[in-house]
Parts: structure tokens; C-alpha cells; sequence
């Protein structure tokens, strides 16, 4: 009776399971092959390529951001009322803290809205 565990434990460890790939056995995925038009140097994935977003500002597009023009300062806004943030509204970083600032100071006055109707 002494000898059934042992020969259990012999069936159970002798039976070999599928090894499951590990991620550096996997092939890539499509989005990071490189295709035959590409050269090595543009091979990066679409996805990651973005436009370099330009200041409003800085660019004379915009004139300086105050708390009067609220209608430009409505761009820089969500449709929820929040301020944007840099990275997606493109303004530098002189100018991202005067646009928070001239929000802050038009919704004191009840030029902007705190909250979305």
C-alpha cells in the first residue's frame, strides 16, 4: 500500500504539458513590422506618430488671452466646462497658465460657465 502514492506522484510528474509561448517567442504584431515600403529609419508604427501642436499665441494667430474675450477662451475649454490641458490644447507653457488663469478670472464675473449645462 506504501508503493501507490509513490507511483502516482511518478504519472502525475511524467506527463509533460504544452509549454505556453512567453512573449519574446511570440512574432509581433502587425502594427510593428516593418512593410516593404518603409525604409529603417521611418519605421515607426503610425500610431505614435503626432503633429507638433504650434502655440495660438506665439504663432500671432490669437492675441494675448484675457478674462473679456470669452468666446476665445471657450476654445480652451471641455463641452463639461473643464480647462484643457497643454498637450492637447498646444499652448506653451507662458501661455497655458494665462489662458487658467483668464478662465478662472471670466468664470468669477459669470462669463464662463463652472459647469456644463
Amino acid at each position: 500500500m506504501a508503493e501507490a502514492p509513490e507511483k502516482k506522484k511518478e504519472e502525475r510528474g511524467s506527463k509533460e504539458k504544452p509549454r505556453r509561448p512567453r512573449p519574446m517567442d511570440r512574432k509581433p504584431s502587425r502594427s510593428y513590422q516593418k512593410s516593404d515600403k518603409m525604409s529603417d529609419k521611418t519605421a515607426i508604427p503610425s500610431r505614435l506618430k503626432f503633429k507638433k501642436k504650434v502655440c495660438r499665441f506665439c504663432s500671432g494667430s490669437l492675441k494675448e488671452a484675457g478674462y473679456r474675450d470669452y468666446e476665445a477662451l471657450k476654445r480652451f475649454t471641455s463641452d463639461r466646462g473643464k480647462i484643457l490641458p497643454r498637450r492637447i490644447t498646444g499652448c506653451c507653457a507662458k501661455h497655458q497658465r494665462k489662458v487658467s488663469k483668464a478662465i478662472k478670472q471670466a468664470r468669477n464675473l459669470a462669463l464662463l460657465p463652472y459647469v456644463a449645462e
